[in-house]
C-alpha cells in the first residue's frame, strides 16, 4: 500500500493487475476500508483486463482523519436535512469526489473507468458531473440519486443507520457488529457463513478501528442533499446502475432513479441480493462491468 498527497490531505491505496490494463477506481461507501473490496471481487476484475485502484476516502482506514471535528450528531443533522436547513460538516461529497480525481491525478492516469459502491455511488456520480474528463465510464452499484421523496429505509434498517458503530470498542464487538449487519442488510438469498463475516470484521478492525469517520461520512452525505440530482442528465459517461432486488438500506427504485436520469443508463437488477456483494454474484457484476467499459474503451 502506499499514500498520495491529494488536496491538502494523504490518501492511502493499493493497485492490483498489470500496469498497461484499463485503469478502475473502486470508491467505497460509508466507513468502508479499502480492504473491503473482497480478493473475489477485485480478482474478477483484473482477470478481465483491468488495472485496479482502490483507496481509503479521507476520515477512514489510514487516509487522513478529521479529529478535530469530533462525532458527528447525525439523528440532528436528519432532522435539519428534513426541516430543510442547512447542515454543517467538516466537508461534503463533493469534496470527496475532488479526492477521488485528485487520487488520479497523483497516480498520472489521464481517464479511468469508475466504480462507485452505496455513497460510494453518490461520490462516482458527483465526479462524473464535476470532472467528466476524467471519467470514461461509470457503474453505480447499491446507490441512490438521493432525490427526495424516494422510498427510505425504515424500522429496523433505519435505526441501524444511525446508531453508533461497535459502542464497546473491541474487537469481538466489531465481529458481533458485522453478524448483525448482515442480517440487518445482507442479501437473503445469498448469506454469508458467520465465520467469514467475523474473520473480515477482525482484519477490518485490526486495520483501522475509527466509527468517527463512519459517523462523518454520513454527515457528509447528509450536508450534501439532493443538490446533484438536476445534474445527473449532464453524465456523459456510459453509466451502468446495478442494484439489489432486496436491497433494504437504498430501495430499488432509487436505483431505478440514477438509471432514469442519466441519459443512455442501463441497468442490471439483481434478484436476491441486498446492501452487499456476496461472491456468488460477483461473477455477474464483473461481466457487466467489461461490458460497460466496451463502451468507453480508454
Amino acid at each position: 500500500m502506499a499514500k498520495a498527497a491529494v488536496n491538502g490531505i494523504e490518501i492511502e491505496y493499493e493497485i492490483w493487475g498489470e500496469e498497461n490494463e484499463q485503469p478502475l477506481l473502486l470508491v467505497g461507501g460509508l466507513g468502508v476500508q479499502l480492504t473491503k473490496w473482497s480478493k473475489t471481487f477485485r480478482e474478477a476484475l483484473v482477470a478481465r483486463n483491468f488495472k485496479v485502484v482502490a483507496y481509503d476516502n479521507r476520515d477512514v482506514g489510514l487516509s487522513t482523519k478529521h479529529d478535530d471535528w469530533g462525532p458527528a450528531d447525525t439523528k440532528a443533522a436528519f432532522a435539519q436535512a428534513r426541516a430543510k436547513q442547512a447542515v454543517s460538516a467538516p466537508y461534503t461529497l463533493g469534496d470527496m469526489a475532488a479526492d477521488a480525481a485528485g487520487l488520479l491525478d497523483a497516480l498520472d492516469i489521464e481517464r479511468a473507468h469508475v466504480i462507485g459502491s452505496s455513497n460510494g455511488g453518490a461520490i462516482a456520480q458527483i465526479m462524473a458531473i464535476a470532472f467528466p474528463g476524467k471519467i470514461a465510464t461509470m457503474v453505480s452499484i447499491m446507490a441512490t440519486s438521493g432525490r427526495r421523496g424516494l422510498p427510505r429505509p425504515e424500522g429496523e434498517v433505519a435505526e441501524w443507520l444511525t446508531r453508533p458503530r461497535n459502542l464497546a470498542g473491541t474487537r469481538k464487538g466489531a465481529m458481533d457488529e458485522a453478524v448483525d449487519t448482515a442480517r440487518i442488510i445482507g442479501s437473503p438469498r445469498f448469506q454469508r457463513p458467520e465465520s467469514e463475516l467475523r474473520a473480515e470484521a477482525a482484519e477490518q478492525y485490526d486495520r483501522c478501528f475509527y466509527p468517527e469517520g463512519n459517523s462523518r461520512h454520513l454527515l457528509a452525505s447528509i450536508a450534501s442533499g439532493d443538490s446533484r440530482v438536476a445534474r445527473l442528465c449532464e453524465i456523459i459517461a456510459p453509466t451502468l446502475v446495478i442494484h439489489g432486488r432486496e436491497d433494504p438500506l437504498i430501495p430499488l427504485p432509487g436505483g431505478e432513479d440514477i438509471k432514469n436520469a442519466i441519459p443512455n443508463a442501463e441497468m442490471l437488477v439483481i434478484d436476491g441480493m441486498g446492501h452487499d456483494f456476496p461472491d456468488a454474484v460477483i461473477p455477474e457484476i464483473a461481466d457487466a462491468v467489461a461490458k460497460n467499459a466496451m463502451r468507453g474503451l480508454i
